[in-house]
């Protein structure tokens, strides 16, 4: 966003400053030659509105490029941007066509109600009895892609298998949905399984305002028994900006009314809802409370009462790696009984394992639900999950360093030899602020800074940029913007893929001050 008079004196001060004129000693010269030339290459680009906005885009590539292929150097910088938004387009829908959006849920049920429910005399005679018996009794299976046919077109395959106590059995879905306008979209359904016969559905989209849409599906089930239709319809409603109110009814074999409101917000996320049906009817307030950690932890609790009983829920859930979120839920319900429910979110993949404890409420269940996931969760997280989170960052952070190796050292020896440059006109400067009692950069270093006490073993890699911030020093005043540190004259990055800083020990009307400042934090010294 600079403007032409800011390049225009930011390209005088740098020419002064580098000059080869300026430099009598032969390697000074050569350094200076070299710096002076990239500073008016810089500023050829930069004072021109077309090679200006063409590097804005496409950085050096664009202006390398034989010819200029990508568009036509004559359009205005305005149309520059058109077009580039415009293959930005077509290259996200080449991307789109090339992806199938996987997602999938495996549920595993576990029934461990003999180690709380055990009954000893069913199981005296029994050999190897003095063990609990834990079983899977049910496990469901579900997968489904997407595959977009058009810019508009998407054809949605899903299938499922389920099984109970050795039951089961399985479905497959085919979908085909179409963006009909900005406001709306439509979704034919077809699907056959072993349990039950052919489906066929309807589904519809569509934005009646800005604040408020409607969804309609309505389904054909064909079984032995006939035809069962189905309609589901949904009204929704941004009632604030944080809150969605809906109405749902439900007509066929399960008929519901539904009224529900809904509150997220940046730190927590509220539901209450309330159904009247055949055959439950129920009540239900629930809380979740976001907490603005690096892990993304939440805390969540909800009552849930009806016509089936009545169920308490509590749990939590946090991020252990980049792409997975860990959680575990308590529920203790009449009659019910005890239940903990983990959940794995991998990507776009789901596993969930729901452990049944006990049909009773007894506090034992409910104290070893409790504390038994925490007391695991915590151990894994000491031992596993943080080690192999630290050594990965490590060889990510290594890999990094070698790709840019090359880069770094070339960076390196122009901001050393800036900064033998910049000496005789930052004596200048010093002599001209001690005149005016003005700024004075006593010390100031860039890079990586250890200051709490849990990470005093990793190793602090800083470099002194004492002369190149004194030669930014004008009238008195050092105003950095906001961007990385890095690209400054005198600099280079001492820690490739770590955090940064810069801490500035200065002298401004006598008195010493110290300011720490983040690398992409703007900074204005002397402070107000």
């Amino acid at each position: 966003q600079a403007s032409q008079e800011e390049l225009k004196a930011a390209y005088r001060r740098l020419c002064m400053l580098y000059h080869p004129d300026k430099h009598r000693d032969p390697e000074l010269k050569t350094q200076a030659e070299r710096l002076f030339n990239l500073v008016h290459q810089a500023y050829e680009v930069l004072s021109d509105p077309q090679t200006r906005a063409i590097y804005d885009i496409y950085g050096r590539r664009g202006l390398e490029m034989e010819g200029w292929e990508v568009v036509e150097r004559k359009r205005t910088p305005a149309e520059i941007r058109e077009e580039f938004e415009r293959l930005q387009r077509e290259r996200e829908e080449r991307r789109l066509q090339q992806r199938t959006n996987p997602k999938g849920t495996i549920s595993v049920g576990i029934d461990a109600t003999d180690l709380f429910d055990r009954y000893d005399e069913e199981y005296e005679d029994v050999p190897g009895s003095s063990f609990p018996q834990i079983e899977i009794n049910k496990m469901h299976i579900s997968q489904s892609i997407e595959a977009p046919l058009t810019a508009t077109d998407t054809a949605i395959l899903s299938g499922n298998l389920s099984t109970q106590n050795g039951n089961g059995g399985g479905s497959i879905n085919l979908a085909l949905r179409r963006v009909t306008s900005a406001k709306g979209w439509g979704e034919l359904e077809f699907g056959a399984g072993d349990l039950q016969g052919p489906l066929f559905g309807l589904k519809i989209f569509r934005n009646l305002t800005p604040r408020c849409f409607i969804t309609t599906n309505c389904a054909l089930q064909f079984s032995s028994r006939g035809i069962r239709p189905g309609l589901t319809t949904v009204l929704a409603r941004n009632l604030d900006k944080n809150t969605m109110g809906y109405l749902q009814w439900r007509w066929g074999i399960q008929s519901a009314m539904n009224t529900s409101i809904v509150r997220d917000t940046k730190t927590s996320h509220f539901t209450v809802a309330l159904q009247l049906g055949i055959p439950h009817s129920f009540m239900m307030v629930s809380y979740q409370h976001k907490f603005q950690d690096e892990d993304q932890t939440r805390v969540k609790g909800s009552l849930k009462a009806g016509f089936f009983g009545t169920i308490v829920e509590y749990g939590a859930e946090r991020k252990i790696s980049r792409h997975s979120i860990l959680g575990a839920t308590v529920s203790v319900g009449v009659p019910q009984g005890v239940s903990l429910k983990i959940k794995l979110n991998r990507a776009s993949q789901t596993y969930f394992f729901p452990v049944h404890l006990t049909d009773q409420l007894l506090p034992s269940a409910v104290f070893y639900a409790t504390v038994g996931p925490l007391v695991i969760y915590f151990a894994m997280h000491r031992l596993i999950i943080r080690p192999y989170l630290r050594a990965q960052k490590e060889r990510e952070l290594e890999k990094q360093r070698e790709n840019t190796a090359s880069d770094i050292l070339q960076k390196k020896q122009e901001a050393e030899a800036a900064v033998r440059l910049m000496q005789e006109s930052v004596r200048r400067i010093i002599e001209a602020e001690e005149a005016r009692m003005g700024l004075i950069v006593v010390n100031a270093w860039y890079g990586k800074f250890v200051n709490d006490n849990s990470r005093k073993n990793e190793k602090v890699k800083v470099i002194d940029v004492t002369v190149p911030l004194q030669c930014l020093v004008k009238d008195s005043k050092l105003i950095l913007t906001e961007a990385s540190k890095a690209g400054l004259p005198g600099f280079y990055d001492p820690c490739v893929g770590e955090e940064k800083s810069l801490k500035v020990l200065y002298q401004f009307r006598g008195v010493l001050h110290q300011v720490m400042s983040a690398d992409n934090e703007a900074l204005r010294i002397p402070k107000q």
